[in-house]
């Protein structure tokens, strides 16, 4: 059995910047847990300090329910691949697999049996003779994880292992690691910046921004109901559309959402209906993924957007129109402050002050109702509503595009960036 737990860990570096920020986690034994964010977000720290390469300032980490701030790193049962190799060059890659076996003191037969029997299922049992130097960047990193895995440790710490490697070959050592760490039953953490490799990999994913904990959960979940505008920003390929809407209930009836030129309606008899009329006369953001959005005639009636095709991108399995409403885009910044950091207060311009980085115009104030239109020019844009059609459709920039919206898989956000929703998971 191998677990780990973070309570409450803090990481603050001397000249006073804080890389890591009341972070608590508990990954359960044999689960592929991937810490997800951007470069700066503090989750490499978090995995150095798992592996007592790095002491947190405050909190504590426990293995196996047992506190190890006070053990070394190589008494912690954890073996840790780094993106750049860290293989030694003087050495074959035999000798480089078998090293840890050999400070461990085990014998040179049953140390090469092991050794062989990983390099066969890395697939570089041929080049075993070589040293580093003679090999490939697949090849290398297969050979950092036979080393780490040669020891069958309790824990495995991947520390962005992929990230020096060409998108083929990636995707190949993704399939390899995960069959690989599945089949040995092996406790593993991962860390990414890549959002395929995240969603793609994981039990489980914990995303992190400016050293905060912003949502885990598995895959679907991260992806279907985040928990935060920053997450649902981050997560997606194209990025979620996030627009400005006012908010008008009539009781009993529905939900108007006014984006501007256009609005669209939710019926009282949505389970979200209830959560989203608190806030009535107020602006919130509403978040739809391009899988949300279908094509339709001009005539359809229901939840539909009116637009024209501001420009195409072809991706050869697919086409994306960006659509132009007549909406107000709201823009996350990912290197921004946390989120967190807007839940002290200040209406929707603070909020996305903090969030885009920009300091917004001075306007007169107006009280809560209309607080959204407050934000200056910097945080709003004309949205380009991102739409999937097709590989290369008779259409082009121009052409009017009529789009249904799926309500159910409309998400939406508060001014503090929180979700807004009941039982949201």
């Amino acid at each position: 059995m191998s677990t780990v737990a973070l309570k409450e860990v803090t990481k603050i570096w001397p000249d006073g910047t804080t890389a890591v920020d009341n972070v608590s986690l508990d990954v359960q034994d044999g689960e592929f847990m991937v810490l997800l964010g951007p470069s700066g977000c503090g989750k490499s720290t978090v995995l150095r300090m798992i592996a007592g390469l790095e002491d947190p300032t405050r909190g504590d980490i426990l293995l196996n329910g047992e506190p190890v701030l006070e053990l070394p790193p190589r008494d912690r049962s954890i073996a840790m691949v780094f993106q750049d190799f860290a293989l030694y060059p003087h050495m074959t890659v035999s000798e480089n697999i078998g090293f840890p076996l050999k400070l461990s003191g085990i014998e040179p037969a049953p140390r090469q049996e092991r050794v062989d029997a990983i390099a066969g299922a890395l697939g570089i049992g041929e080049v075993l003779a070589r040293r580093p130097s003679q090999l490939s960047g697949g090849q290398r990193q297969r050979v950092a994880m036979g080393r780490a895995m040669v020891r069958r440790p309790g824990i495995f710490l991947m520390d962005e292992p992929l990230s020096n490697l060409d998108s083929g070959l990636r995707a190949e050592l993704r399939a390899e690691i995960t069959s690989m760490t599945r089949e040995l039953g092996v406790t593993t953490m991962y860390v990414t910046h890549d959002q395929a490799e995240a969603l793609t990999m994981a039990d489980r994913v914990a995303i992190m921004r400016k050293g905060v904990l912003q949502d885990v959960g598995t895959p679907t979940e991260v992806y279907r109901r985040p928990a935060t505008l920053y997450v649902a920003a981050f997560l997606g390929s194209p990025k979620m559309n996030l627009l400005e809407a006012a908010v008008y209930v009539h009781l009993d009836r529905y939900i108007a959402l006014s984006f501007g030129e256009q609005t669209l309606y939710m019926p009282w008899n949505d389970p979200r209906a209830r959560a989203v009329a608190r806030y009535h006369g107020e602006r919130i953001v509403v978040g739809i993924r391009a899988e949300a959005l279908t094509p339709v005639t001009p005539d359809t009636q229901g939840h539909v957007f009116q637009g024209r095709i501001r420009y195409l991108e072809h991706h050869g399995h697919e086409s994306l129109a960006y659509l132009d409403i007549g909406a107000t885009a709201i823009v996350v910044d990912e290197m921004s402050g946390p989120v967190t950091e807007t839940r002290t207060g200040g209406g929707f311009r603070k909020a996305l002050q903090r969030l885009t980085g920009q300091a917004p115009e001075p306007v007169a104030p107006q009280g809560r109702v209309g607080v959204l239109s407050e934000v200056g020019k910097h945080h709003r844009k004309p949205a380009e509503l991102a739409v999937r059609l097709a590989p290369y459709p008779a259409i082009g920039s121009g052409h009017p595009l009529a789009v249904s919206v799926r309500m159910e898989a409309v998400h939406f956000f508060d001014e503090r960036g929180d979700r807004i929703d009941v039982g949201w998971r």
